[in-house]
């Protein structure tokens, strides 16, 4: 399964920290990692605009990717949010193993 590095940007932490449970809890994501202090520039509607913001790293897989992205849209205060996802090449294989088990959704128990 192939493990992705996807990155986003919050207007602050209570945002950042509400994402970042609501991935880890559903199984979206295996970790996200909040780095405070980004400062961003960038152009909105014609405008230079910048901002101090949260960077989320976010570990997830190719097969999750759709429904992480859905939920962080559903989440994300931002009109536009900033989601880039990137294949990770290399890493230690059980981490690797790691991100894939936590990120499988759970069996459905008929009751």
């Amino acid at each position: 399964m192939s493990v992705l590095l996807a990155y986003s940007t919050c207007p602050d932490e209570a945002s950042a920290d509400l994402i970042a449970r609501t991935l880890v809890n559903e199984r979206l994501a295996a970790c996200v990692n909040r780095l405070p202090g980004v400062h961003s520039t960038y152009r909105w509607h014609g405008h230079v605009e910048q901002a101090d913001e949260v960077l989320l790293l976010i570990k997830t897989t190719a097969d999750r990717l759709d429904a992480m992205t859905a939920r962080l849209r559903s989440l994300h205060p931002y009109e536009l949010p900033e989601l880039v996802a990137v294949e990770v090449r290399a890493g230690l294989p059980a981490y690797l193993d790691w991100v894939s088990a936590e990120t499988a959704p759970l069996p459905h128990h008929d009751a």
